[in-house]
């Protein structure tokens, strides 16, 4: 085990006299050079020692050990892991990036918007005394069996209130497992299989308990519901 220096004289080595730890400002302080000087800092007896440490030979084995240290292989370390929120819509099981999220709400009734029947938009919900626009990514995603004509029909177990650049949103969704943390190298290419629709907002898909989640961009997605607004 290498003994750690208990005072900076151990550092610098018996030929230097660290008059500074004994009569200067880091001992009893009776040198009567801090008169002048206030603090060894400022004494020339300091700065010489100072500069008899920086021209001192090297150790040995500097070069060696310096040498064996950057002559190691970098370990590159790994890369940080991605958290999303993974949900189900119907029988597909989905994701966005947990950022995207401000809270999981227990279902509510849905109240339908004159003229908007069917579609993307499915009217307003009163998520903690506000009204926020609720949406139907199943609709938007092209997922089949999630089209309901009427607010009055949407059937749901959670609500999803999400949030991104400035637009908040709620959408229905049947089944929420929560947050789950995944390294970017399990992401693979959606499959030619996926729904055009689907395609156009899935940025790739990664698997979890052996099911293909569909990881949606959120730019695309969102800036989607803000255009079935208008």
């Amino acid at each position: 085990m290498v003994r750690q220096p208990e005072k900076a004289g151990d550092l610098i080595g018996p030929e230097i006299h660290t008059c500074w730890q004994t009569i200067g400002v880091y001992g009893n302080g009776e040198c009567q050079e801090l008169k002048e000087f206030v603090h060894c800092r400022n004494c020339p007896v300091y700065s010489a020692a100072a500069q008899r440490l920086l021209d001192r030979p090297l150790p040995l084995d500097y070069q060696r050990e310096w040498t064996q240290h950057f002559a190691k292989k970098e370990t590159p370390g790994r890369p940080a892991k991605t958290s999303a929120v993974l949900f189900r819509i119907t029988s597909e099981w989905l994701a966005l990036p947990a950022q995207t999220f401000q809270e999981v709400a227990e279902r509510r009734p849905v109240h339908s918007l004159p003229h908007r029947r069917m579609g993307v938009v499915l009217g307003l919900v009163n998520v903690r005394g506000e009204l926020l626009i609720c949406v139907s990514l199943g609709a938007l995603l092209g997922l089949e069996g999630l089209l309901p004509r009427r607010a009055a029909e949407i059937r749901c177990e959670r609500l999803l209130v999400a949030h991104w650049q400035g637009s908040r949103f709620v959408f229905p969704v049947d089944e929420v497992h929560g947050i789950y943390r995944f390294q970017g190298t399990e992401l693979r290419e959606p499959p030619a299989t996926v729904a055009r629709s689907q395609a156009s907002y899935t940025r790739a898909i990664f698997f979890w308990k052996n099911r293909p989640v569909g990881y949606l961009e959120a730019g695309p997605l969102f800036g989607a519901l803000n255009r079935s607004l208008t």
